[in-house]
C-alpha cells in the first residue's frame, strides 16, 4: 500500500458501509499510469505524501473570507467554522446545514457515492465516501425561488502538518425550484493540504440551478474533486469553473440529461502557471429525448505547467432530438508548458445535432502588431488579449455571479508572466 493511502486510512472513523468502501479502495490502490483516464496525471509524486487529520482549532485569517458575502458556509481544512457562517435570511423551503449536523442525514444511502463516482477509477470520490464526516447539505424546496447566491466556502490554512480533509456534498434542487450556489476554494496562509470532495447534485423536474466554482488555493495545495449530477425533465443547470490555483487539480465532472428536454450549460478556464498541473474530465451523458448540452473551454499554459482536458459527450440510443456542442480552445504562453485535450463524441441515437472541437495555439500575430501599432507595449498586448480570451467564458453568466467570476479570473491573470 502507498504511503498516501496508509496515511489517509489511518484516520477512519465511519460505519460498516464506508469500511467496505475503504477496504475495496485499499485493495485496488491508485490508478496506475496504464490508467486511460489518468494517462496525462501522474500520481507518483502524491501516493508518496503523507497527510494527517485536520484538527479543530485551526487559526482562520479573516480577511481571506472578507469579501464573501452571505449566506454562506465556511470549512477550514474541511470542518465547519460557525463562527464565519452566517446563513440567517434564508428563504422559507432552503435548508443549509453542514452535514456534521447529523439530524440532515434523512436515508443511509446518502453516505454512498453516485454511480459515477463508484467506478473503479475514481479512487478519491470512493475514498470521499469512506472517509468523509463533513460537508454541505443544501435541499430546496418544490417551488422554492432561492434569489440570493448561496456562498460555499472552503478555506485551507498551514497546520503543525500537511493534512487532508475529505468532504461529501449534497445539493438537492426540488421541482421548478431555482438557486445559486458559488464555491470559493482559497487559502488564508500558504499551505500544502489536501483536500478531496465528493459531490451529488440533483435536479427534479423544471429545476434550476446556477453553480459557480472558482478554485483560487495555495500554491502548494492538492484538490481532488469529484461531481455527479443528474437532471430531470425540463431541468437547467447552469455551471462555470475557474481553475487558478493549487499544485495538483484534477477534477471529475459527471453530467446525466435523464429528463426530456433537460439542458445544461458548463464553462470553464483552466489557468496553468508556473509548474501546476491542471486535469479536468468533463462527461456529458444525454439519456432523454431532446436534450442540450453547451460546453464552452478555454486553457492557458503558461510556465513550465500541464493543462489536461478530456471532454467526453455520449448521446445514448433513444435521446433523439439531442443537441451537443463542445469547444475547448487553448493558448500556450511559453515554451516549457504543455496542453492536452482530448474532446471525444460518441452517438448512439438518430436524429441529433453535435459538434466538438479542440484547439492549441499562441496569441494571433495579427493582432498582437494592431495592438502595438495603437501604442500598446508588446506585455500589455498579451494581456489585453489573453484577458479576451478568457472572459469569453464568463460574458454569458448571470450577474448574480459574473462579477465575483471577473474579479477571480483578473486578479490571477494579473500576475501571469507574459513577457
Amino acid at each position: 500500500m502507498s504511503a498516501l493511502l496508509d496515511s489517509l486510512s489511518a484516520g477512519f472513523d465511519g460505519d460498516a458501509v464506508q469500511r467496505t468502501l475503504l477496504d475495496d479502495v485499499l485493495h485496488d490502490g491508485l490508478p496506475a499510469a496504464r490508467n486511460e483516464s489518468w494517462k496525462y496525471t501522474s500520481l507518483r509524486a502524491l501516493e508518496r505524501r503523507v497527510f494527517a487529520p485536520s484538527q479543530t482549532d485551526v487559526a482562520v485569517d479573516a480577511d481571506a473570507i472578507a469579501d464573501i458575502p452571505t449566506p454562506r458556509l465556511v470549512f477550514v481544512n474541511g470542518r465547519f467554522h460557525a463562527g464565519h457562517s452566517a446563513i440567517a435570511g434564508l428563504p422559507d423551503g432552503v435548508m443549509l446545514r453542514p452535514r456534521s449536523d447529523a439530524a440532515n442525514l434523512t436515508s443511509p444511502e446518502r453516505a454512498l457515492p453516485p454511480a459515477t463516482a463508484a467506478s473503479r477509477d475514481a479512487v478519491f470520490a470512493r475514498l470521499a465516501a469512506a472517509l468523509a464526516d463533513e460537508g454541505v447539505m443544501l435541499q430546496v424546496g418544490d417551488g422554492v425561488r432561492a434569489s440570493d447566491p448561496i456562498n460555499l466556502v472552503f478555506l485551507g490554512e498551514p497546520e503543525l502538518a500537511d493534512v487532508a480533509s475529505h468532504l461529501s456534498h449534497l445539493i438537492s434542487i426540488g421541482a421548478h425550484a431555482s438557486a445559486t450556489v458559488v464555491e470559493h476554494h482559497r487559502h488564508g496562509q500558504a499551505h500544502a493540504n489536501l483536500s478531496n470532495a465528493l459531490t451529488r447534485i440533483e435536479l427534479a423536474a423544471g429545476a434550476s440551478l446556477l453553480h459557480a466554482r472558482i478554485q483560487d488555493e495555495s500554491t502548494r495545495a492538492t484538490l481532488l474533486a469529484h461531481t455527479d449530477v443528474s437532471l430531470a425533465d425540463d431541468a437547467r443547470y447552469q455551471r462555470v469553473d475557474l481553475e487558478l490555483g493549487a499544485a495538483l487539480s484534477r477534477h471529475d465532472l459527471a453530467i446525466r440529461l435523464q429528463g426530456t428536454g433537460a439542458h445544461v450549460s458548463a464553462n470553464g478556464v483552466l489557468l496553468g502557471t508556473g509548474r501546476r498541473h491542471i486535469d479536468t474530465q468533463l462527461g456529458v451523458e444525454h439519456l432523454g429525448r431532446d436534450t442540450v448540452c453547451e460546453l464552452l473551454w478555454r486553457g492557458l499554459g503558461a510556465g513550465r505547467s500541464r493543462t489536461v482536458f478530456h471532454g467526453g459527450i455520449v448521446i445514448q440510443k433513444g435521446a433523439d432530438g439531442a443537441d451537443a456542442r463542445l469547444s475547448n480552445k487553448n493558448l500556450l504562453l511559453g515554451e516549457g508548458a504543455e496542453i492536452d485535450t482530448q474532446p471525444v463524441l460518441e452517438i448512439h441515437a438518430d436524429e441529433v445535432k453535435a459538434a466538438h472541437g479542440a484547439t492549441v495555439g499562441q496569441l494571433d500575430p495579427t493582432a498582437m502588431f494592431y495592438l502595438r501599432s495603437r501604442g500598446l507595449t508588446e506585455s500589455d498586448a498579451r494581456r489585453l488579449l489573453t484577458s479576451a480570451f478568457c472572459r469569453e467564458v464568463t460574458v454569458g453568466a448571470p450577474a448574480a455571479v459574473r462579477d465575483a467570476l471577473t474579479r477571480a479570473l483578473e486578479r490571477s491573470l494579473a500576475t501571469l508572466d507574459l513577457e
